[in-house]
């Protein structure tokens, strides 16, 4: 079950690729650059960059660690690499992997990072505490996660347009997550502590995407949500946005939430 999930999240990211990078500038950028002013990468450091998509934290590290230092980035979806690539040509420190991160053998990394990738794993927790255990010990963790019902209102909106063109009732709630215990500030810092983590900090990152119709469409076409759109006929999508966009005039939805958590602390051991 869990394997046939991540092939569900993964097909839905490869079919985002290209609208992934065009929402970058609206969403990702800013989440990513939030997350590495966080984590701080310093000329000449190795940086983990775990779930990097198309390298919204990713380039800014490599950026920062210049030519002498190295961020490995990885992810499962090969067109969201391919994508990042080609945008980190001119980055000969960046290097870009398409694997599963929670099995990367890759140790001693002064900076482990992932920007809304974490809740993705099979086992969040398994997951999260691999990734720590890439750091040197004394090195940093920062991890970003969604706050609350972030994001939530575009999904809602969207299950209603699907449900109207395909005769269908709305979806139900998707199962229980991790995510829903530690989508609060003080939980999360609870959890991450639970980890092993020193030090640790959530800085709390608002943030409220203004939901013009290119926007709005692309947070569908360009994020995970583009999964439940990928199981509609594409000669209906045309539909789909009509009836989403409708949907969230007719709710007064003018902006939306995309506030993350930003988890950050020290490896103790």
């Amino acid at each position: 079950m869990a394997e046939d999930r991540q092939t569900e999240i993964r097909g839905a990211f490869d079919a985002a690729a290209a609208d992934f990078a065009a929402l970058g500038r609206y969403l990702w950028e800013p989440i990513g650059a939030a997350a590495v002013a966080t984590a701080d990468p310093r000329p000449g450091e190795r940086v983990l960059d775990a779930c990097c998509g198309t390298g919204a934290s990713a380039i800014p590290s490599a950026r920062l660690v210049g030519h002498d230092g190295l961020v490995d980035a990885v992810d499962m979806s090969g067109p969201m690499i391919d994508q990042l690539r080609r945008l980190s040509a001119d980055l000969p420190q960046l290097r870009a992997h398409q694997a599963d991160v929670t099995a990367w053998a890759a140790e001693s990394y002064d900076v482990v990072q992932s920007a809304l990738g974490i809740f993705f794993f099979p086992d969040m927790t398994a997951g999260t505490d691999h990734l720590i255990s890439r750091a040197r010990p004394g090195g940093r963790a920062v991890f970003t996660i969604w706050r609350g019902e972030s994001m939530a209102a575009a999904g809602r909106h969207l299950g209603r347009a699907i449900a109207e063109i395909t005769n269908t009732p709305p979806p139900a709630p998707r199962p229980p997550h991790l995510l829903d215990q530690v989508s609060q500030a003080g939980s999360y810092a609870a959890w991450l502590a639970e980890r092993g983590l020193a030090d640790v900090d959530v800085i709390v990152s608002e943030m409220a995407l203004t939901m013009t119709p290119e926007v709005a469409w692309l947070v569908i076409t360009g994020s995970g949500f583009r999964g439940a759109l990928e199981k509609v006929p594409a000669d209906k999508w045309d539909t789909v946005r009509e009836l989403y966009l409708a949907s969230l005039r007719d709710d007064g939805v003018t902006e939306l939430d995309a506030t993350t958590l930003i988890g950050s602390g020290r490896r103790a051991t």
